[in-house]
């Protein structure tokens, strides 16, 4: 028994696509491991430019932290997020999301969250992009719990709101 999910909701995952984006213009970043900048509004600032997989809905469990908390700023106010979510390796592999030669998750940073949904499919929370809220940290837990054959059964995940930076 490799344990379960308490509480579960779905949660819609867009994988990042570096492939597809360094195929397509304007690329990849490779140095800063993040989509390049392109110019889409001839205003002279670049924007970000994503591709992603289609989206696919991941049984999770929420650990909320700091959700939409409000920091003062000179210029104003500045929300800050923060969430957690913790997904079952069992789920990963059934759903295609495990490298079957390293054993690694294909949840990683950059990674966008959509929105969460109940287990019935129905939205509980969509995900306002921009800002958005991204995968900043995605750690393995729970290693040894099946006595016969022990492994790791959790993926914890850290999503935060990473406000672009821009340089003139």
């Amino acid at each position: 028994m490799r344990g379960r999910l308490i509480f579960p909701f779905l949660a819609e995952l867009h994988r990042l696509d570096p492939v597809a984006m360094a195929t397509q213009a304007p690329g990849y970043d490779e140095d800063f491991k993040e989509p390049a900048l392109l110019d889409v509004d001839s205003d002279g600032v670049g924007d970000a430019f994503r591709r992603e997989h289609p989206p696919v809905r991941v049984p999770c469990q929420v650990e909320p932290e700091t959700l939409n908390a409000v920091r003062m700023t000179p210029s104003g106010n500045t929300p800050a997020s923060t969430l957690e979510l913790v997904f079952h390796f069992r789920d990963l592999e059934r759903l295609g999301l495990v490298d079957v030669t390293t054993g690694e998750a294909l949840i990683r940073a950059s990674d966008r969250l959509g929105g969460l949904f109940d287990t019935e499919g129905q939205l509980v929370w969509a995900v306002r992009t921009p800002p958005g809220l991204y995968v900043t940290e995605a750690r393995h837990a729970g290693f040894g719990l099946f006595r016969r054959r022990p492994r790791r059964n959790l993926l914890v995940v850290s999503f935060s709101d990473r406000p672009a930076g821009r340089s003139s």
